[in-house]
């Protein structure tokens, strides 16, 4: 696949999630990035907001398969993974495939669940494979998990760890709508629900391709130093007392390339890091007592440190040259 057809078909699947979701555009953005970069998401909002219709619609759109788990405190590993059961009818154990099997996975209210069913997904989300019972099972491509979590109840919740919150390569918090795209949701959504009667627009195999070309985008010297010292600086930051790891870095670098296919360029700008750096490190970084864990603390000590950090001046043409 051509570089450029990355964008084409990305607003193909935007424009088709955008018949049921109203608004919202730089959330699907940021979950075509992830789509495309081979990535995990993290939904983080109040009740009500659309977070599990975003996802459907999503998955809707991707002729691939969806599977929707709902987190519980009483939900076990087994229940994603699948179990080796007898058969009586063949005389031995067979293997029956959990949820996890599948394109798309919405794992609604991630929170709820117990940590040891928690951790049964960070296998598969970093090595796209599942082991059961000393077998390992690899999982279909792309492989995709669009988790989902209330940030304002506390009771009957288990916090995600540090090593869990690293799996998710963006977290988003998608907000209320304004008032006039309210209005728009009540119309849309008096008589009908239009997610019923969303199709496919792009197959698996193409969102394969589209997985196996964005490391094609030119990233400068300049550029990478810029990034890094973003990096660097989460590192020596007074009120950070865990900075960002290289996996971040890592993770951040796959998202302006990504991204910076969807704005239709070939090459990556400063811009693109400082659009990506708070959904990319903002649930990367742990602040210090004194500061406090709250999400818009940590997204203005991001916004600081890209304020501080110089940007390179080069021009357009140096940036494609790399």
């Amino acid at each position: 696949m051509e570089l450029l057809n990355v964008q084409k078909v990305a607003g193909e699947i935007k424009q088709n999630v955008n018949k049921v979701v109203v608004g919202q555009g730089e959330t699907i953005d940021l979950l075509l990035v992830a789509m495309i970069s081979s990535g995990h998401v993290l939904l983080e909002d109040v009740p009500g907001t659309g977070k599990t219709l975003m996802a459907k619609s999503l998955a809707k759109s991707l002729a691939g398969t969806f599977r929707r788990i709902q987190f519980t405190p009483d939900l076990l590993p087994s229940d994603i993974t699948g179990i080796h059961f007898y058969s009586q009818q063949k005389g031995e154990f067979e293997f029956r495939q959990g949820p996890i099997f599948t394109n798309i996975l919405l794992a609604d209210e991630i929170n709820r669940a117990t940590p040891r069913t928690q951790s049964s997904l960070l296998e598969s989300m970093e090595e796209r494979q599942v082991t059961i019972d000393g077998e390992t099972h690899q999982l279909a491509e792309p492989f995709l998990v669009i988790a989902t979590q209330n940030p304002i109840e506390s009771q009957g919740t288990f916090p995600l760890p540090e090593a869990q919150l690293d799996r998710f390569l963006l977290k988003i918090q998608m907000g209320y709508p304004s008032k006039e795209e309210g209005i728009e949701i009540l119309k849309r959504f008096k008589q009908v629900n239009p997610l019923a009667d969303l199709q496919e627009v792009v197959d698996v195999e193409t969102m394969v391709s589209m997985q196996k070309v964005y490391s094609q985008v030119e990233v400068s010297d300049d550029v990478l130093h810029y990034l890094m010292e973003v990096i660097e600086k989460t590192r020596n930051h007074d009120n950070i007392a865990l900075g960002v790891s290289p996996r971040g870095s890592q993770a951040l670098l796959k998202c302006v390339q990504v991204y910076a296919l969807l704005q239709g360029r070939t090459y990556v700008i400063p811009d693109d890091i400082k659009q990506m750096a708070i959904p990319v490190l903002g649930h990367r970084i742990v602040l210090a007592n004194k500061i406090g864990v709250k999400g818009n603390q940590t997204n203005s000590v991001i916004k600081e440190i890209l304020d501080k950090v110089p940007v390179p001046t080069e021009s357009e043409k140096d940036l494609v040259r790399g």
